[in-house]
């Protein structure tokens, strides 16, 4: 009995740009491009062909962007026409589309990352990566390809050397396993040549060489320790905790939400920051418990001037009075409450003396790299206020601890003796005349 060859129409014609990204064979491939390359569409056929072309059963393939919002609104529309007749049924509450193969393609948004734990794909692509929290590829989306065998492409603009850069690296130095593609706007001829003059004329250079030019190296468009974050690179390394001198730690603390802690010991003038967690949705004693379990010999906890606050899910206790039960009330001390302004200059002050450890300190550094302003789209400028994403909690601890160290008393210089002698050898000032003087009482007669 012969088997019925079936064969499906994808109405899309590739341009000769994206034709070696159809083409590959690696199972893993970047994709750097300027904007309004067709980046998206070709994303979005690349799956649903991989998806039809499925010779297991109930293929398993995402399209994952840094919000599920953003995934809705850049994503869906493109995977429903592309799909058209191929489609046995769209569920738009749930972002899924099941082929008529069986295969499924399913929409996630790297914000909400657990809703992709214990799944398992074929292929997935990663739209914008770095825009992503770094622990998303390796503690969420790695594990979903194991069992599967299931490839992964990168694909964005570049937005500095943070993640995204990383993994350029990586395929660029083992070409054999990655394919790599990168599309400028001067080269690709996709935007016709007077485009591209205008856009020049239009944006700063730093904002033509990221979004157009596809530079890593152009300064991170309204990043507020961009420039401080590039200078501190070569600090960037392994640091080493010094068990003779106190861990002192600066929190930002949040119920349902996430909750940062950076670890730092002061050496000299220098601050070495040896390790950062953050944590999403504990209470109060898994997260004293996590710092416990690292065993450091600590100094002062530094909090944000909020944890005196009562709350009435804890019986009326504040957050500081309910950490003080695990680590103890004399190493607690709240930080001046600033402004964010404030403390953000407190931040790019201290910023040249950090040496951060790259492997436990990555996502805080990341997350410092990103931190940015929010972007006004109808007056069309940056904001001073901060952009609030997965970078707002770990760059709000910094702020403390940054305000905290600032804080720290400096140790006085020892009295100085100084002996009164009369003759051409007296070294001795007024001061010291009087200072001598005040050591005696003297009583009248």
């Amino acid at each position: 009995m012969s088997v019925k060859k079936i064969e499906h129409i994808i109405n899309y014609k590739a341009r000769d740009a994206f034709k070696p990204f159809h083409a590959r064979t690696q199972r893993w491939a970047v994709l750097v491009c300027h904007r309004r390359a067709g980046k998206t569409i070709s994303a979005c056929v690349d799956i649903l062909r991989a998806a039809l072309s499925f010779k297991g059963k109930n293929g398993q393939f995402a399209y994952v962007s840094p919000y599920r919002s953003q995934a809705k609104s850049i994503s869906w529309e493109y995977f429903k026409y592309y799909a058209g007749t191929t489609a046995k049924d769209t569920n738009e509450s749930e972002l899924m589309i099941t082929l008529v193969n069986g295969s499924k393609i399913r929409l996630f948004g790297a914000d909400n990352a657990d809703a992709m734990r214990g799944l398992g794909f074929d292929g997935v692509y990663l739209d914008e990566y770095g825009d992503f929290k770094p622990s998303v590829w390796g503690n969420v989306i790695r594990p979903t390809l194991s069992d599967r065998q299931g490839w992964c492409v990168f694909g964005g603009t570049p937005k500095g050397k943070n993640g995204f850069w990383e993994i350029k690296q990586t395929a660029l130095r083992i070409p054999k396993e990655w394919f790599y593609m990168e599309l400028k706007a001067s080269q690709s001829n996709l935007l016709p040549a007077g485009e591209i003059e205008a856009v020049k004329a239009q944006l700063t250079p730093d904002q033509y060489m990221q979004e157009y030019e596809c530079s890593f190296e152009a300064a991170l468009l309204g990043a507020f320790y961009g420039t401080e974050m590039n200078e501190a690179q070569s600090r960037i390394i392994d640091v080493a905790y010094d068990n003779n001198l106190p861990v002192h730690t600066a929190w930002d603390l949040g119920y349902r939400d996430d909750t940062a802690c950076w670890f730092y010991q002061v050496i000299g003038n220098e601050l070495h920051i040896i390790d950062f967690f953050a944590v999403s949705g504990e209470n109060i004693t898994n997260i004293c418990s996590i710092v416990l379990n690292k065993r450091y010999r600590y100094g002062k906890h530094y909090l944000p001037h909020d944890a005196r606050a009562k709350t009435l899910a804890a019986a009326g206790k504040s957050i500081i009075e309910q950490m003080a039960e695990h680590l103890g009330i004399n190493s607690m001390e709240i930080v001046p409450d600033l402004s964010i302004q404030d403390g953000i200059q407190a931040v790019r002050k201290i910023l040249p003396n950090c040496w951060f450890d790259r492997v436990k300190c990555e996502e805080g550094i990341e997350a410092l790299r990103q931190y940015s302003r929010d972007y006004d789209q109808d007056k069309k400028a940056y904001r001073q206020t901060p952009k609030h994403n997965w970078c707002s909690h770990p760059a709000d601890a910094f702020r403390m601890l940054a305000v905290a160290w600032r804080q720290e008393p400096v140790p006085k210089a020892p009295n100085r003796e100084v002996a009164l002698i009369v003759g051409d050898q007296n070294t001795a000032t007024l001061e010291d005349v009087w200072a001598d003087h005040n050591k005696y009482k003297r009583s009248r007669i």
